[in-house]
């Protein structure tokens, strides 16, 4: 979507430089338009050696099976989010251990996606009917012949293969700042 007014006041905008790169922005006020993104987050469950997997009832991706995961909403942090997600799409209750992989995207919509490794809580797989008509527990051997998605394959790989511990949520930080998620090494 190409942003043609300025969400403050309503003026067309007008491309101009702004710190170096052309972009939209405001000749009436201070708006100005610094792109288009959006933030997907994903979870990495095991389960007794066997991952967590959905398969996606639309578009995109519809008949593949991925991890569970969707997009943060606007004032909700995303480790926040990805339990939820994983807790709407298939009814299982996981805790964030970890972010273990970062995917960026850049195009017309900019996309970044945070992978967090997850520790299973409870529940069992059951689909919501809406986004995945399909939810489960599965092994490597069992997803050999499952028609998962690619970068679904990659993060389970980076999950077990990750050479690092990942990025850990800091509960306690040397200054408080409240309203953000932050993690460390």
């Amino acid at each position: 979507m190409d942003a043609k007014f300025c969400m403050s006041c309503g003026t067309a905008l007008e491309v101009r430089e702004v710190d170096g790169v052309s972009r939209k922005a405001c000749p009436a006020c201070s708006f100005v338009h610094w792109g288009n993104y959006s933030v997907g987050v994903g979870a990495l469950i095991e389960r007794d050696g066997k991952f967590l997997l959905v398969r996606r009832a639309m578009e995109p991706g519809k008949g593949n099976w991925t991890n569970p995961g969707g997009y943060i909403e606007q004032t909700e942090l995303m480790h926040n989010t990805i339990k939820r997600e994983v807790l709407e799409e298939c009814g299982i209750r996981a805790e964030v251990k970890r972010i273990v992989a970062v995917r960026d995207q850049p195009r017309s919509i900019h996309n970044v996606y945070v992978a967090f490794a997850m520790e299973y809580v409870s529940g069992e797989p059951v689909p919501d009917g809406v986004e995945v008509d399909a939810a489960g527990f599965y092994s490597l051997e069992q997803m050999a012949d499952m028609k998962v998605a690619g970068f679904t394959k990659w993060l389970i790989d980076v999950a077990l293969k990750g050479e690092t511990r990942g990025l850990s949520e800091d509960e306690d930080p040397i200054v408080p700042m409240e309203g953000s998620g932050l993690f460390r090494v």
